[in-house]
């Protein structure tokens, strides 16, 4: 607790971190797991940095720039989403997750059309190690994608209350705190195997 002065009078203020503890604990791990994921990516390089620079050059950067843009701009429309539910809920809010929706979904459909590309070209898992990395690392972040996107579509419908409890406006939190975690993972993936 916060206590601010005045002359006149004290304040309190609680502060209190988004969303529930379990949210923050799965985050905890699943950050854990995908370090393992990006340690792995930067072992490879180092051994076979000749392969890894080749692979990383067949890569097209547009998708992955345009995927890093999706991300964010759905990120932005959730916080919104979420911010307009905590201050004014009026069953009005759920189009800034819509928004988030079509951005997760823009995602699947660039990363189905870029994968298609790397196949059509002769590029597979067992092409080398950095394309067994990049299919599974980006399979394993899709599905995560795909899991946001199922719990956009239950923070969309929740959006559209009149009233929300505290509880609620908590759930709220904690599904786009899952959300901006997946950004976060696709950025470090990005940088790994598109940049770097």
């Amino acid at each position: 607790m916060v206590e601010l002065s005045n002359a006149d009078s004290k304040v309190e203020m609680k502060t209190q971190i988004p969303g529930e503890a379990g949210i923050w604990a799965f985050v905890a791990g699943d950050l854990l797991v995908f370090s393992v994921f990006f340690i792995l990516i930067a072992l490879g390089h180092a051994e076979q940095t000749d392969i890894f620079e080749a692979s990383r050059g067949t890569l097209d950067l547009r998708f992955g720039i345009a995927n890093t843009l999706l991300l964010l701009t759905g990120s932005l429309f959730v916080a919104i989403g979420v911010e307009r539910c905590r201050s004014m809920p009026s069953g009005k809010n759920k189009q800034w997750f819509f928004l988030g929706i079509g951005c997760g979904v823009g995602f699947v459909v660039n990363k189905i059309f870029e994968w298609n590309a790397k196949i059509e070209a002769g590029y597979s898992p067992v092409t080398n190690d950095f394309y067994m990395y990049f299919f599974i690392f980006t399979g394993i972040h899709l599905i995560h994608v795909l899991v946001g996107l199922g719990v956009l579509l239950f923070l969309l419908r929740m959006s559209q209350r009149s009233s929300l409890s505290a509880r609620e406006i908590q759930t709220l939190e904690s599904g786009a705190i899952f959300w901006h975690l997946v950004d976060l993972l696709w950025i470090m993936l990005f940088a790994l195997l598109y940049l770097l």
